[in-house]
Parts: structure tokens; sequence; C-alpha cells
């Protein structure tokens, strides 16, 4: 029997899938661990390079014990991906002549341009009553868009989806402008530097708990049938 037919309410489909899609704690911490290394490296030795070698080691650590345990890597690859690409902005910083402060700087704008098109595209999903939260149960269903013929459905993805646009301009409207100051001089680099890695932690996988947390609020208030044909045969 699909997934589909066993599958009885939104709610119970969208538990399931973000629990998949976030890993639990384990894939947010497998992705809060490498930045906290970074951070508290840079700030101890001053030694970019060394920064980013620590963070680098911290993730294959991580990834060695998920391959002990032939669990899944995907979260410790999605945090080796994130060091990579912040690993690149620092290295065109510096071939651009960026200084040891701006360099550091780059490391984190990745995540704060990731956050704010995060956000523009979930809003926008939103707006144009397409929220991304409904491809999720069409993901099930099998049917990618016929859960937009039910207003229920597309109110409920539509609330939830707002909830996982919170987190991300959180972040950018916090971060953003400590980014700015400081690589625009009117703030002293290493202090925000310094900042800027505590937030991307705690602004990480308790911000998106928090998240999630009101999700679950919200989908333990409701129970909406996939389809109107469930609707009926559960009434």
């Amino acid at each position: 029997m699909s997934e589909a037919a066993t599958t009885r309410t939104v709610e119970q489909v969208v538990r399931g899938q973000l629990s998949t899609a976030l890993g639990g704690v384990r894939g947010m911490l497998e992705a809060a661990v490498p930045t906290l290394v970074f951070t508290a490296t840079w700030l101890t030795a001053r030694d970019l390079r060394l920064a980013l070698i620590c963070s680098v080691g911290a993730a294959l650590v991580l990834l060695v014990v998920r391959l002990a345990q032939r669990s899944s890597v995907q979260f410790v690859l999605n945090a080796l991906f994130g060091i990579g690409i912040g690993a690149l902005f620092v290295t065109l910083s510096a071939r651009s002549g960026g200084t040891e402060d701006e360099q550091a700087l780059a490391y984190f704008l990745p995540g704060l341009i990731y956050n704010a098109g995060y956000a523009v595209l979930m809003s926008l999903s939103c707006i144009t009553r397409w929220p991304v939260v409904g491809f999720m149960v069409g993901s099930v269903t099998g049917d990618p868009t016929a859960w937009r013929s039910d207003p229920q459905v597309v109110r409920l993805c539509t609330r939830l989806t707002w909830l996982l646009v919170l987190p991300c301009v959180v972040r950018v409207v916090s971060q953003g402008p400590l980014w700015l100051g400081a690589n625009g001089d009117v703030l002293p680099a290493e202090p925000v530097i310094a900042a800027l890695g505590v937030m991307k932690v705690v602004l990480g996988w308790p911000l998106q708990v928090g998240a999630l947390a009101a999700m679950a609020w919200v989908l333990g208030r409701n129970a909406t049938p996939v389809t109107p044909e469930s609707a009926r045969t559960t009434d």
C-alpha cells in the first residue's frame, strides 16, 4: 500500500516530511559544530587557514562516525558543502586584496545570501498561493499540484511556510547590519566576527527548533484531509 493511501491527514504528511528533511537534533548539530570550530579557532589563533582546516576536520570526523554507523551522511555533507562555499568566498576576498578581517567576514556572507534568498522565494510562494510546504504534500500524494484544489490545504500549507520563512528573516535582520557595518569599517571587525560566529549557531538549529515547535502546534490543532476523497472516507 502506498504512503498516500495510508496517510490520513496533511498534518501527518508534513510532520514526516519535515523530520526527514531536517535530520532531527543530530542533523542540526552536525551543521553547527563546524561553524563553532571555525569561530573558536579563528578567535584564538587568528589564523584563517587553520580555522578552515579545523572546521573541515571536525566535519570529516562527523562523517567518519556516520559511515561507521552506516547512517545517512546527508547532513554532514551539507555542512562540508557550506564550509566549501565559505572557503570559496574567503579565497575570492583574498584574491581581491581583502585583509584577514575581510576574508573572515567573507566566510559568513554565503549564509546571509542564502537566508535572504530563501526568505524571498518562500515569501513569494505564499503570496502567490503556491506555498512550498504544499509540495511536500504533493510529493506524498503523487500529484504535485492537486493539493491546490482544496482551500483548507492551501491555507494550512501557507501558514506552515510562513513559519519556515521567519527564522531566515530573523537571521538576516540580526546579522546583516553587523556584517555590513564591519565590512564598511563602521564597526570593529573582530567582535563582529565573533558575534557572527555565535549567532550563526544560536540562530541556526535552536531557532529552527523553535519554528518547528510552532509548526507542531499548528499541526496539532488540525486534521486536514490530504484530498477531498479521503475527507469523505474518514468522515
